[in-house]
Protein backbone atom coordinates (compact mmCIF):
# COMPACT_ATOMS: atom_id res chain seq x y z
CA UNK A 1 0.00 0.00 0.00
CA UNK A 2 1.55 3.67 -1.02
CA UNK A 3 0.20 6.79 0.62
CA UNK A 4 0.15 10.32 -0.55
CA UNK A 5 2.34 12.89 0.84
CA UNK A 6 2.09 16.65 1.58
CA UNK A 7 2.57 16.92 -2.55
CA UNK A 8 0.15 14.92 -3.77
CA UNK A 9 2.48 12.04 -5.02
CA UNK A 10 2.74 8.71 -4.09
CA UNK A 11 5.68 8.02 -0.99
CA UNK A 12 7.44 5.73 -3.20
CA UNK A 13 7.87 8.49 -6.40
CA UNK A 14 8.79 10.96 -3.80
CA UNK A 15 11.50 8.98 -2.28
CA UNK A 16 12.94 7.98 -5.09
CA UNK A 17 13.03 11.64 -6.44
CA UNK A 18 14.89 12.29 -2.61
CA UNK A 19 17.94 10.68 -4.46
CA UNK A 20 17.60 12.09 -7.69
CA UNK A 21 19.56 15.93 -7.14
CA UNK A 22 21.56 13.83 -4.81
CA UNK A 23 21.98 16.08 -1.46
CA UNK A 24 19.83 18.80 -2.99
CA UNK A 25 16.61 17.06 -3.42
CA UNK A 26 17.34 15.17 -0.37
CA UNK A 27 17.19 18.56 1.39
CA UNK A 28 14.57 20.52 -0.06
CA UNK A 29 12.15 17.38 0.68
CA UNK A 30 13.01 17.47 4.51
CA UNK A 31 11.88 21.19 3.89
CA UNK A 32 8.45 20.08 2.38
CA UNK A 33 7.86 17.08 3.40
CA UNK A 34 6.78 17.31 7.21
CA UNK A 35 4.29 14.18 7.74
CA UNK A 36 5.38 11.35 5.48
CA UNK A 37 8.36 9.29 7.49
CA UNK A 38 9.38 7.02 4.81
CA UNK A 39 9.87 10.19 2.59
CA UNK A 40 11.73 11.90 5.46
CA UNK A 41 13.90 9.29 6.31
CA UNK A 42 14.92 8.55 2.57
CA UNK A 43 15.21 12.55 1.81
CA UNK A 44 17.68 12.71 5.30
CA UNK A 45 19.64 9.59 4.41
CA UNK A 46 20.16 11.13 0.60
CA UNK A 47 21.75 14.44 2.44
CA UNK A 48 23.68 12.65 4.92
CA UNK A 49 25.41 9.82 2.19
CA UNK A 50 26.05 12.68 -0.78
CA UNK A 51 27.11 15.59 1.36
CA UNK A 52 30.13 13.88 2.45
CA UNK A 53 30.51 11.91 -1.33
CA UNK A 54 30.67 15.48 -2.88
CA UNK A 55 32.98 16.79 -0.41
CA UNK A 56 35.00 13.38 -0.80
CA UNK A 57 35.12 13.69 -4.63
CA UNK A 58 35.93 17.63 -4.71
CA UNK A 59 39.01 17.44 -2.18
CA UNK A 60 40.49 14.00 -4.43
CA UNK A 61 40.37 16.43 -7.48
CA UNK A 62 42.87 18.67 -5.85
CA UNK A 63 45.45 16.02 -6.07
CA UNK A 64 47.87 16.94 -8.46
CA UNK A 65 48.54 14.77 -11.82
CA UNK A 66 46.41 12.66 -11.41
CA UNK A 67 43.61 13.74 -9.03
CA UNK A 68 41.06 14.63 -11.48
CA UNK A 69 40.93 10.73 -12.99
CA UNK A 70 40.60 9.88 -9.53
CA UNK A 71 37.44 12.57 -9.23
CA UNK A 72 36.00 10.99 -11.70
CA UNK A 73 35.83 7.97 -10.58
CA UNK A 74 34.26 8.51 -7.29
CA UNK A 75 31.87 10.72 -9.34
CA UNK A 76 31.06 7.47 -11.52
CA UNK A 77 30.99 5.48 -8.17
CA UNK A 78 28.68 8.09 -6.80
CA UNK A 79 26.15 8.04 -9.88
CA UNK A 80 25.89 4.17 -9.16
CA UNK A 81 25.05 4.78 -5.76
CA UNK A 82 22.44 7.22 -6.85
CA UNK A 83 20.76 4.76 -9.42
CA UNK A 84 20.83 1.68 -7.29
CA UNK A 85 19.30 3.76 -4.12
CA UNK A 86 16.49 5.24 -6.79
CA UNK A 87 15.38 1.75 -7.69
CA UNK A 88 15.49 0.65 -3.84
CA UNK A 89 13.59 3.68 -3.12
CA UNK A 90 11.27 3.73 -5.60
CA UNK A 91 10.26 -0.19 -4.81
CA UNK A 92 9.20 0.95 -1.37
CA UNK A 93 12.18 -0.79 0.36
CA UNK A 94 13.59 1.09 3.41
CA UNK A 95 17.00 0.06 3.38
CA UNK A 96 19.69 1.43 5.52
CA UNK A 97 22.90 2.21 4.38
CA UNK A 98 25.47 1.98 6.95
CA UNK A 99 26.46 4.03 9.93
CA UNK A 100 24.52 6.84 8.09
CA UNK A 101 20.96 5.01 7.67
CA UNK A 102 20.89 4.23 11.21
CA UNK A 103 21.35 7.62 12.03
CA UNK A 104 18.80 8.98 9.55
CA UNK A 105 16.40 6.15 10.23
CA UNK A 106 16.57 7.52 14.61
CA UNK A 107 16.05 10.82 13.64
CA UNK A 108 12.86 9.98 11.95
CA UNK A 109 11.13 7.50 13.03
CA UNK A 110 12.46 7.19 16.91
CA UNK A 111 12.35 11.45 17.08
CA UNK A 112 9.22 12.91 18.41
Amino acid sequence: MTYKTSIGLNENVVAALCYIGFWFTGILFLIIERENKFVRFHAMQSVLVFIPLALIVFLIGWIPYFGWVLADFAGFLSLFLLLAFVIMAYKGAKFKVPIVGKYAYDSVYKNK
